[in-house]
């Protein structure tokens, strides 16, 4: 079905390769990466975006299947680690080239017998360990069952052991974080002295690249937020490229007299006359209703314009008292990153919540200069 959303959300290509640049700038050129397009890349288009910087990467990583299969059907032929596998899956993540994350040793005899099945000879399966983060993951006690699994069979072949670190952005938490990545190296030592062959590693996402690279860059690293502009730091942040704009335009404005109502519930009621512009973007399309009555708030002709009573689900009204504008005028609903850093700051919550909350059915449009 053809989209005709006049709400769009722009994706400069041109800014995600500068942030990619830029992580490639703080590890060394033999390190791989693998880059995170789960969760519609980021709210973005995960399509899109490995198409454009295949050739610049070494791996993907999605969350789940329908995800790889998305990429496989268009053309991507990268290795895709799906990083939440289910049984029920284990066919088609084999019939689709994409590589499981086993992190339980129920998984790894599933994924085996099935591979055996189906006649198959060293598919590549990569081990998690929990080192703290305490979601998934093997345990050192798991270490002599996993090998003794693996070596008495060939149908699958561990190619890669990993991590995630529980805190990598908060240097408050680096003794733990360190400590981490100690449990790691005591892990993935003990798993590969007892196997046949010598998987690579990789424990560091966007804030670990940042923060823990000499300590444990390993043979890989996981880029995610960090390619769509976001470094979960301040100065990290301010030095990436901004990658993702929300635009839309003002459908309607409405001159609003004191004493009148505003919206669902009449959440506002105006104390002097003022003028709103309705926006056709709402809570279906990712703005939550926390956002109402004051909190957030949009951009019109480089003015403010915060957003008055209720979100409703398709649409926002916002204050223009004083702002020049007119019907069919541009919106930003989502300026820049500062701009949805601060809307995340004021939700209490944090960037990845409002990108990835993006609807389907906005619009996505590609910059490329």
């Amino acid at each position: 079905m053809e989209n005709n959303h006049v709400t769009v959300l722009e994706i400069d290509l041109n800014a995600i390769d500068y942030n990619l640049n830029y992580f490639k700038s703080k590890i060394k050129n033999s390190t791989k990466i693998l880059a995170v397009v789960k969760a519609f890349g980021y709210g973005s288009n995960p399509v899109e975006i490995a198409k454009h910087i295949e050739s610049k990467v070494h791996y993907f990583a999605v969350a789940y299947l329908d995800e790889g299969i998305a990429l496989r059907k268009a053309g991507i032929k990268l290795p895709i680690l799906v990083l939440h596998p289910l049984k029920l899956n284990f066919e088609k993540i084999i019939k689709y080239n994409l590589e499981p994350n086993i992190y339980s040793l129920d998984l790894l005899q599933s994924f085996i017998e099935i591979s055996k099945n189906l006649n198959l000879k060293n598919y590549p399966i990569h081990i998690k360990f929990n080192t703290g983060l305490n979601r998934l993951g093997f345990s050192k006690s798991d270490i002599s069952k996993i090998s003794t699994i693996v070596n008495k069979q060939d149908a699958i072949e561990i190619i890669s052991m990993f991590s995630h670190i529980a805190a990598s952005e908060d240097l408050e938490e680096r003794a733990f974080t360190l400590q981490q990545i100690d449990t790691f190296k005591m892990l993935s030592k003990a798993l590969i002295t007892n196997l046949k062959s010598t998987p690579f590693k990789h424990m560091l996402n966007t804030s670990g690249i940042i923060n823990y690279a000499n300590e444990a860059q390993f043979d890989m690293v996981r880029l995610g937020i960090g390619l769509y502009g976001f470094g979960n730091d301040k100065q990290i942040t301010t030095t990436l490229k901004n990658v993702l704009t929300l635009k839309s335009v003002i459908s309607q404005i409405h001159t609003i007299n004191k004493g009148e109502s505003v919206g669902y519930n009449r959440a506002y009621t105006a104390t002097t006359k003022i003028q709103t512009a309705t926006i056709p973007i709402g809570h279906a399309d990712g703005i939550s209703r926390q956002l109402g009555n004051g909190v957030g708030y949009v951009y019109i002709n480089n003015q403010k314009a915060s957003i008055v009573g209720n979100v409703c689900m398709d649409m926002i009204m916002v204050n223009v008292t004083g702002i020049n504008c007119c019907e069919g005028d541009e919106v930003l609903i989502y300026k820049n990153k500062e701009h949805i850093e601060d809307l995340s700051n004021r939700l209490n919550t944090i960037p990845y919540e409002l990108i990835t909350a993006i609807s389907q059915r906005i619009r996505r449009v590609l910059k490329e200069c």
